[in-house]
């Protein structure tokens, strides 16, 4: 079939009658107008077979300009057109009605071979039924002469395996012929009309995505001319998309540019490999500016796999380039600022700081820059004076020069470093120290500097002085970027500055920030009945305005236990009330993590030694392995005792870093101070801590205190011991004009709390004022036995109805009816959570006290996780209900496993419960 021209499309096809009936399904029609429109069709199809194969030696796939519609031109390369995509196949009929010649391509498309073909009836084997006797008329007229064109649809015949045969619908084309006896047959030209159909849609497709494309887009053909573009290639470079055709890369671009473009579409076209975001710079015509370009190409092939161009794929990268050379400058300045971030503020100097800004910005930034300091401020007055006009006095502290040691040559008068002096009021220096903005000063005609920037140094919305930066000529002018950052770098090192203005209100906003960390009011606890006393030190003539750092806390933890934390920072000042602050924080966050104590006291003992290091612990640890001299003044160490008391088993664990050991006083019983082992300092580090665990009887005192309170200039602290654990157990020892009673503090009847601390802090010197004193006071009131309710429930799914049945039965003892429907409820999602995900046995108890606590233990070691769960899930919102009901939930480890535990208000009234039924309902 390769001798067959390609058809041109655009005459009327004399079929297109019969291809609709034919595609609706109905007989085959013959065409009576074929016969008079033979003779056009096939002139027509000779002279668009001569246009269409000319151009196949010259340029394979494209058509060429130069060859003239009327030259005979024979197609002599492989197949390369239309028919590499359509089905065309040939085959004759014999006198005899049957096929007696069955073309390659008629086996491609019926996909019956040649030798099984040969001697069919077509009729019979491709014709439906229904159609067979109107098809053996016609036969009978083909082979009486006559030429006919028609779609028909066909089915092959069965395969030798059983196999269905393939179905279609064909275009035949047939015409008579003579044997070499003269007796009359047929050729048939057959066409799938459903692929021709099919590459109709394909090529309008292509058509649309070439000419609505956003991108430049281009068809090169092997001589590397354009053969076609799109309309948005014509709408940059100007003209009609037919104006392009032809011409060739140096149309475009300047020679250097053009040639490395050529060079790289030969190497695609040669080897197929394709090029992806190629960036390439030129000119749009009729304009100066210089684009920039990303270009992608690949090799485009015919059908049969014949390379016929490149395909060229631009887009306009310009603006996207300035938006990175937009990005370098902002990381550059970024880069800037976090090095003057390490750099700036070292120190409380104000001479060091502003030297440590210029050391930062010279030469980075500028190359000539100056620092000016209000006078009064300097002096120590609260508010710089002149701040209306700017043109008070200020003082130059600083100056750095990268091109010259005079102070700006060609820039005004020069001011040495450490002269006071002032600037005109209508100066740009002035105006900006008077509005709080940048100004640019151009610079002097003959001078070095080409402009300066006069930036103020604002801090906390006051301007403490003026920075100038100053570039000189032939460096980039300052544009709106440097300006920004510059006004960035003076004001971190105005804060800087400002800082040591506001040290001297250090002592005032250190005592209150010290008092504002400890317990607000009276302290509450589960089990046990709380009292406590603080006394800030008495400033002294040598240390006027500087606080101690003891603290004590009290912190509630799930099941009814309780964290008495009493701790105390070694030294004096706003840095201990701020290390006394963070160790505070970090003892609450560790409490609720539901850590062992002596596990709080070793993350104490990291924190405490990151608070001495600038990169914090990691940093302090580093610098530990390596051999430095000690500098005391960076040192963070404190004492601190923390204990753990349960109020239903009434055992108290402890755990000490160097404080002072607790004191006990059991009923009847005479003060003894606990054997806990002290443990090295926080902020030590190297030592682990150890735990001691007591069990305490009913009623009895727990005293937890700081060393101000029993040691003093005057009284060793062996005999502040001896005294404070004399106050708690002799009735002789209280003074009588304080407390009259002589009733023992630790017998019954029991005396007030408030009244023990009162009574400790007068019999002992506590008004020395040396230290600050802390003392936090417990007496234990465990829970009752009625208020406890514990089962163990074997691991089995009737489990959760018994723990149901258990909750309800103790809550209706404890006349809380309006919480059983709620706790029965989270009570069976905890059980069958330990159930599903738990290990070991099940062990539900009930906890009443000022709240109902319900707690869920097995073996399990991995702690549940809350999620949020999908619409569409039908499960996990257990513990979403969970959280919701509650008034607090969690989880916590223990020895042989976990706890989960949720928490209910008492009914009293005011606390209005949630509805189990309106929560199920908020979770969807």
């Amino acid at each position: 079939m390769s001798e067959i021209p390609a058809r041109a499309t655009g005459s009327e096809d004399p079929s297109d009658g019969a291809r609709s009936k034919a595609a609706q399904g109905r007989a085959v029609h013959d065409t009576p107008a074929s016969r008079d429109t033979r003779d056009s069709r096939g002139a027509q199809t000779s002279a668009d077979t001569q246009a269409s194969d000319a151009s196949a030696p010259r340029h394979p796939g494209f058509a060429s300009d130069e060859i003239r519609p009327g030259d005979p031109v024979w197609q002599s390369s492989p197949p390369g057109s239309i028919y590499d995509y359509i089905k065309v196949a040939s085959f004759s009929i014999g006198p005899d009605g049957l096929v007696d010649q069955w073309s390659v391509r008629a086996e491609q498309l019926f996909g019956i071979p040649a030798r099984r073909a040969v001697g069919m009836d077509p009729i019979e084997a491709f014709i439906d039924p229904d159609l067979r006797e109107q098809g053996q008329r016609k036969m009978a007229e083909i082979l009486d002469g006559r030429e006919w064109t028609g779609v028909v649809p066909f089915r092959a015949p069965d395969t030798a395996d059983g196999q269905r045969g393939q179905e279609g619908l064909a275009e035949v084309y047939v015409m008579p012929t003579r044997t070499e006896d003269g007796e009359k047959a047929a050729v048939c030209i057959v066409v799938d009309v459903r692929t021709l159909r099919r590459i109709e849609t394909d090529l309008a497709a292509s058509q649309a995505i070439f000419s609505q494309s956003p991108f430049g887009f281009l068809l090169i053909d092997s001589d590397l001319r354009v053969r076609r573009a799109n309309q948005r290639f014509a709408s940059i470079f100007g003209g009609t998309p037919d104006d392009h055709r032809g011409r060739g890369v140096h149309d475009y671009l300047a020679r250097p540019e053009a040639d490395r473009v050529t060079a790289t579409l030969r190497r695609v076209l040669e080897s197929g490999d394709s090029i992806t975001d190629m960036h390439i710079t030129g000119f749009l015509p009729g304009s100066d500016e210089r684009r920039h370009w990303s270009i992608n190409l690949y090799r485009v092939h015919s059908g049969s796999g014949r390379p016929i161009g490149i395909a060229w794929l631009g887009i306009d990268i310009t603006a996207r380039r300035a938006a990175a050379r937009e990005a370098a400058a902002a990381r550059r300045n970024l880069a800037l600022l976090n090095e003057a971030g390490a750099r700036i503020g070292n120190s409380l100097d104000l001479e060091t700081t502003a030297r440590e800004l210029l050391d930062v910005v010279v030469p980075g930034f500028c190359d000539l820059a100056t620092v000016d300091l209000y006078q009064g401020l300097l002096a120590g007055d609260e508010t710089p004076p002149g701040l209306a006009d700017g043109s008070a006095e200020v003082r130059r502290v600083a100056f750095a020069s990268a091109v010259s040691d005079a102070p700006f040559v060609g820039g005004g008068a020069q001011v040495a470093v450490g002269a006071v002096h002032h600037y005109p009021f209508n100066s740009p220096c002035a105006d900006a120290l008077r509005t709080a903005r940048p100004q640019r000063v151009p610079g002097e005609e003959g001078g070095l500097v080409q402009s300066t920037l006069a930036v103020p140094m604002v801090a906390h919305d006051t301007v403490v002085g003026l920075a100038q930066f100053a570039r000189t000529k032939g460096s980039e002018p300052f544009g709106d970027r440097d300006r920004d950052l510059a006004v960035e770098l003076a004001a971190r090192a105005a804060v800087c500055i400002d800082n040591a203005r506001l040290y001297r209100r250090e002592h005032e906003r250190a005592l209150i920030l010290q008092r504002s960390l400890l317990p607000p009011g009276d302290p509450v606890a589960s089990g046990l009945d709380i009292a406590c006393r603080y006394l800030p030190g008495n400033a002294s003539p040598d240390r006027p305005s500087e606080v101690g750092g003891d603290w004590f806390d009290v912190i509630e933890l799930p099941g009814h236990r309780t964290a008495l934390v009493v701790g105390d920072v070694m030294g004096r000042g706003l840095r201990a009330a701020v290390a006394m602050g963070e160790l505070r924080s970090a003892v609450r966050t560790l409490a609720l993590l539901d850590l062992e104590p002596a596990e709080v006291l070793s993350a104490l003992d990291e924190i405490a030694r990151g608070l001495g290091a600038p990169g914090g612990v990691q940093q302090a640890t580093r610098a530990a392995r390596r051999p430095r001299e000690a500098d005391l003044s960076e040192v963070y160490l404190a004492t601190c005792v923390y204990a753990v008391y349960d109020a239903v088993t009434r055992r108290c664990t402890f755990a000490n870093a160097g404080h002072l050991p607790p004191v006990l006083v059991e009923p009847g019983e005479a003060a003894l101070m606990l054997d806990v082992p002290p443990g090295m300092p926080l902020g030590v580090g190297g030592e682990p801590f150890e735990e001691v665990e007591v069990e305490l009887p009913e009623g009895a005192l727990l005293a937890l205190y700081t060393d101000g309170l029993v040691e003093s200039r005057d009284h060793p602290l062996d005999e502040g011991l001896q005294a404070f654990v004399g106050a708690l157990t002799d009735p002789a020892r209280p003074s009588p004009e304080h407390h009259p009673s002589t009733t023992a503090l630790g017998a019954d009847p029991r005396p007030n709390l408030e009244d023990v601390c009162d009574h400790v802090l007068n019999i002992l010197d506590s008004h020395h004022g040396e230290d600050d004193i802390a003392l936090l006071m417990a007496r234990v009131q465990g829970l009752p036995a009625e208020s406890v309710g514990d089962w163990t429930l074997p691991r089995e799914p009737r489990s959760v109805g018994r723990a149901r049945e258990y909750a309800r039965g103790q809550l209706l003892s404890w006349d809380l009816e309006p919480l059983v429907d709620t706790t029965e409820l989270l009570v069976s999602e905890l059980v069958t959570n330990a159930l599903r995900y738990g290990e070991g046995e099940i062990r539900l108890r009930l906890l009443l006290d000022r709240t109902l606590v319900c707690e869920v233990w097995d073996s399990g070691l991995v702690q549940p996780r809350r999620r949020r769960a999908r619409d569409t899930d039908e499960g996990g919102r257990g513990l979403q209900l969970v959280g919701l009901l509650s008034a607090a939930w969690g989880s916590r480890r223990t020895p042989r496993g976990k706890t989960v535990w949720f928490e209910l208000p008492l009914p009293d009234g005011e606390n209005g419960l949630v509805d189990p039924a309106e929560a199920l309902l908020s979770l969807f």
